[in-house]
């Protein structure tokens, strides 16, 4: 193969290193282990001043994940009741949160919103969850406020996945890792001791496409999250790579090598092994990614002579088109959920950068500070970017909303997190 000339976060798709894969195929909680925590840095500047009261000594939990929601966002101040225009309270019914009754019974978690200012109820209602998922149902609560005073929908109760590495060769473990949208209640979905990258959320939100060095050399995987399965889908001779859904679940893009060595883009169907290749280009054509209409992919691709992201029809024998423009690198695209804005990984004098670009128009504005940022993933609603970065020699997760007014990171001392991905919306919320 040639030398590529993609690189830094791009390079990544290609690295090996020593070791035995140990694997774990059954999903089990984080228990003693750090996970992420909360550290907003940034929100706008007048926030709406709220108060969340605690349902009752045996859910405060539930007011205090809520209160945390709200102010993650950067849109609310968690406030005094004395200090606030807007009041949560709340209550649940069928027994203690966490606990599961002989019955299984679910969980009735009622709340209301008030505006404190006029006396006006805004809105009430009891939502039904399992015992099990108490903490879906205080992110659904906020969901539903947000919702309510902004106007706007949020992503409180979805999920995400990432990466973390521990460890020194010939010790070092890689783990694949789900974890709710503010980082708590981590599962480790699968640990190696080879490379683990590149994990992708099927669209309804059920499987988990990923990239693993386990045999040595990289090959494809889906695993399914409620039952632990897993299967191989692309185990081709070469690099095998990137993963990405199409939106109707039908077909992975992906990155495979030739017989020369040369990366292209090609579309797979998961479920028979079919093969379709996209791109045909002595050039690296790497990094697709859909767009939600399913009828287009972006990718990253250095045959201008440097990574830059180009556009092609999701069909065979299509010519595609460059979109970024004004960087001397760009890399790593992804589509927001409307399909108007292009995430990226830029390069300028702060280093690699997360941006976004208008696809109609092509304005761009630089989100992150770098100076080695990378891994960017739209949240479902399409209002904040998840990233990784790096901080004190460690790998570390970021998010700014598109806007560029609210930042927050999902770090933990000791704990080396990368590769983001962000889920979809749960068919419960609505």
């Amino acid at each position: 193969m040639r030398e590529s000339r993609l690189s830094a976060p791009v390079s990544s798709l290609l690295a090996l290193v020593a070791g035995f894969a140990v694997l774990a195929l059954t999903l089990w909680p984080i228990r003693g282990a750090a996970q992420l925590q909360v550290d907003i840095t940034s929100g706008v500047t007048d926030p709406i001043p709220i108060a969340v009261q605690p349902f009752d000594a045996d859910t405060a939990e539930l007011a205090q994940i809520i209160a945390a929601d709200l102010g993650r966002s950067g849109r609310f101040v968690i406030r005094p009741r004395n200090e606030a225009d807007y009041l949560v309270t709340g209550r649940v019914t069928g027994g203690v949160t966490g606990a599961t009754s002989a019955t299984g019974a679910p969980l009735g978690v009622g709340f209301r919103l008030q505006n404190l200012l006029t006396g006006q109820s805004l809105l009430e209602e009891t939502l039904s969850v399992p015992q099990t998922a108490a903490r879906q149902g205080a992110h659904r609560v906020a969901d539903r406020i947000y919702f309510r005073l902004v106007g706007q929908r949020s992503a409180f109760a979805t999920r995400i996945a990432y990466v973390t590495v521990e460890g020194a060769p010939p010790q070092r473990r890689y783990r694949l890792m789900v974890a709710d949208a503010d980082g708590a209640a981590p599962r480790v979905i699968l640990e190696s001791r080879r490379p683990l990258m590149s994990p992708a959320w099927s669209p309804d939100g059920r499987q988990l496409a990923y990239v693993s060095f386990e045999s040595r050399s990289a090959a494809v995987y889906v695993q399914d999250l409620r039952t632990a399965g897993r299967r191989a889908v692309s185990v081709r001779a070469g690099v095998n790579g990137a993963p990405a859904w199409s939106p109707d679940g039908s077909r992975l893009a992906l990155t495979l090598s030739s017989a020369g060595g040369n990366l292209d883009v090609f579309l797979l169907d998961p479920r028979d092994g079919t093969l379709e290749r996209i791109t045909d280009d002595p050039a690296i054509d790497t990094e697709p990614v859909w767009s939600p209409d399913g009828r287009s992919l972006f990718f990253t691709s250095d045959r201008a002579g440097g990574p830059q992201v180009y556009r092609v029809a999701a069909r065979a024998g299509e010519r595609a088109q460059r979109v970024s423009f004004g960087a001397p690198y760009a890399a790593r695209p992804r589509v927001s959920p409307d399909g108007r804005l292009l995430a990226m990984v830029v390069r300028d004098e702060g280093g690699y950068r997360i941006a976004v670009q208008a696809l109609a128009g092509g304005e761009r504005r630089v989100l992150s500070r770098g100076p080695q940022d990378e891994s960017p993933a739209f949240s479902p609603d399409g209002g904040t970017i998840l990233y990784a970065t790096r901080q004190g020699g460690s790998g570390t997760l970021e998010a700014v909303t598109v806007d560029g007014l609210v930042r927050y990171r999902l770090g933990s001392p000791g704990l080396d997190a990368r590769e983001p991905a962000w889920g979809p919306f749960p068919p419960t919320v609505p």
